[in-house]
């Protein structure tokens, strides 16, 4: 696995993640009103603040944002098409689902 292809493809689905896999919320931000689900997805989508110490493997797969005096983790998984097993190569595309969750930190 090349992480830099990894961190290649989670920036892109990031930014596009409508089209790139698929995002779940947990109940607690789904509970929130529409246009703060919004912002919180737009400060997740344009996050760029990786460190050493919050993405040592250089995936940009995890990130925490802030929002309304709360602190919001967002996190990429890797799944097979059929989103039943871990994929085999995150790398890959064509083999990838790749499913981010957007929680407060408190359900992490």
């Amino acid at each position: 696995m090349c992480a830099a292809r990894v961190r290649e493809l989670n920036d892109a689905f990031r930014k596009a993640p409508h089209s790139r896999g698929k995002v779940c919320l947990t109940r607690s931000i789904a509970a929130l009103p529409l246009s703060a689900q919004l912002a919180i997805l737009h400060r997740v989508m344009n996050f760029d603040a990786f460190t050493e110490d919050n993405d040592p493997y250089q995936e940009h797969n995890f990130g925490a944002i802030e929002f309304d005096g709360e602190k919001i983790f967002w996190k990429i998984d890797y799944y097979d098409l059929a989103c039943e097993y871990g994929s085999d190569d995150p790398s890959d595309p064509a083999q990838t689902t790749r499913v981010m969750t957007i929680m407060r930190a408190n359900e992490y």
